[in-house]
């Protein structure tokens, strides 16, 4: 159903928060500044319920957060699919599944995992969001699109105060309207215009190949192997995809999600068949000896084949002034996408992306900013966000990295199918970032891989 969104603010309205994009990490950041005291304006470009196209898989990080924010009942008063293991496979056939930490999660009363489509999460995540902007004061507007994000001054020493757009797109014959805040926040996605605008003014790259990643997705009936509500998740570095991965994710009963990721550096390295992540998808359920079976009687939604773009967390080896990407200024955060978050080895973005949200919160006072957000209050922001996820994010990066040669992942996934230890390892990193550390310890590595 449509979600009602109340009166639209008259034009040149004047706001302690803007959020520039209605998904997971705007609408956290909307209503985590709203409950802070904040006057928040929630911009959307699109009109709910509206599709997002992404592999639907959701870590169990994302969970005290929606839970926070009073979306979990929701989330589980409808379909989903309960992810309790993910199963690793290499070119060479060999497999090894991964349990989560269940026992952890749920002692707080949490799912360990979770899987559904994100027009189903979103239209959660942006409806709760409205009715706590509204219920502060604030105002919620969908259908409308930035053209431009306003500053004041010039490169690095300016300052974002604002943005303009419009009702229908910037042809639509709708009148441009503005509106003015003491911080705007960017959530539009990879190519969000709040980022864009950003490393505009500092005069840095705004996208890396080397850290975008190429993703396609196709909604699937009835894959063999996956039925049911509860069960695990599927990762396969096989020939035809590598670099990249093939994943099999089930969204609720008898549906599953089903894509190729690929580095745009390295898919555009590729040859024939190898350049569209579609036909390689296409080839791998019609004619791979291990996938084709399992799609001898499933059938595709259609209308549900869909590509995009995601923005890794990685660090850059020649990074600008902040890792990834610079992501804040004077009068500016970003979030989620926009700030380039999402996790190099698993492509999951969302438990960054509310907790990039939540961030900005603590970073932003109405009082204490009543003279505005500054440079130095961006850069703490940057430095706290890495802070908090950058040791995850680089051993993530590792991870990716190693996963690109198909002899040592063969022998890796081997490994582990036969060493119960190194399964547990494996499921210890998901829920700990101690484990994340020890495991490039050489040491560790040693003693886990190698010795019998």
């Amino acid at each position: 159903m449509p979600i009602d969104t109340g009166e639209v603010p008259p034009d040149k309205s004047d706001f302690d928060v803007i959020v520039v994009g209605g998904g997971p990490g705007g609408s956290a950041a909307a209503a985590y500044n709203s409950l802070n005291g904040c006057k928040v304006l929630l911009i959307e470009r699109g009109v709910w319920p509206r599709d997002k196209v992404c592999g639907d898989a959701v870590g169990g990080k994302s969970l005290s957060h929606v839970e926070e924010l009073g979306v979990l009942p929701l989330i589980q008063a409808t379909p989903y699919y309960q992810v309790d293991s993910i199963l690793f496979g290499s070119a060479n056939g060999s497999e090894v599944r991964v349990m989560l930490p269940k026992d952890s999660y749920e002692e707080k009363g949490l799912m360990s995992g979770y899987a559904l489509p994100r027009v189903q999460f979103d239209y959660m995540m942006f409806k709760r969001a409205s009715e706590i902007v509204r219920e502060n004061g604030g105002s919620v507007i969908q259908g409308f699109t930035v053209n431009e994000v306003l500053s004041e001054g010039s490169g690095p020493s300016s300052r974002i105060t604002g943005v303009t757009g419009k009702f229908g797109g910037g042809r639509s014959d709708n009148p441009l309207m503005s509106f003015s805040s003491t911080v705007t926040i960017g959530a539009g996605g990879y190519n969000c215009p709040v980022s864009r605008k950003i490393t505009d003014l500092y005069d840095e790259p705004h996208k890396d190949d080397h850290h975008f990643c190429g993703g396609y997705r196709e909604y699937w009936e009835n894959v063999e192997g996956l039925e049911g509500s509860e069960g695990q998740i599927e990762i396969h570095f096989i020939d035809e995809v590598l670099p990249g991965y093939f994943w099999l994710f089930p969204v609720k009963e008898g549906v599953v999600n089903v894509g190729i990721g690929m580095l745009i550096s390295e898919q555009r390295k590729q040859k024939g068949i190898k350049k569209s992540l579609r036909k390689i998808q296409k080839w791998v359920i019609e004619e791979h000896p291990r996938f084709s079976e399992r799609f001898k009687e499933a059938k595709l939604v259609k209308g549900s084949e869909k590509g995009w773009q995601l923005p890794f967390g990685s660090p850059r080896k020649e990074a600008p002034s902040f890792q990834p990407r610079r992501g804040a200024m004077a009068g500016a955060m970003t979030v989620g996408d926009a700030a380039s978050l999402v996790d190099p080895f698993s492509g999951e973005g969302i438990g960054n992306a509310l907790l990039s949200g939540k961030l900005t919160s603590l970073h932003f006072d109405k009082a204490r900013h009543s003279e505005g957000f500054t440079q130095e209050d961006a850069e703490k922001y940057m430095l706290d966000l890495w802070n908090e996820l950058g040791g995850e994010l680089s051993n993530s990066k590792k991870l990716q990295s190693m996963m690109k040669w198909k002899r040592l992942t063969n022998w890796f996934v081997n490994k582990a199918s036969k060493k119960e230890e190194i399964g547990t390892m494996m499921s210890e990193m998901i829920a700990s970032k101690e484990t994340q550390k020890s495991l490039w310890s050489p040491w560790f590595l040693f003693k886990t891989l190698v010795l019998p």
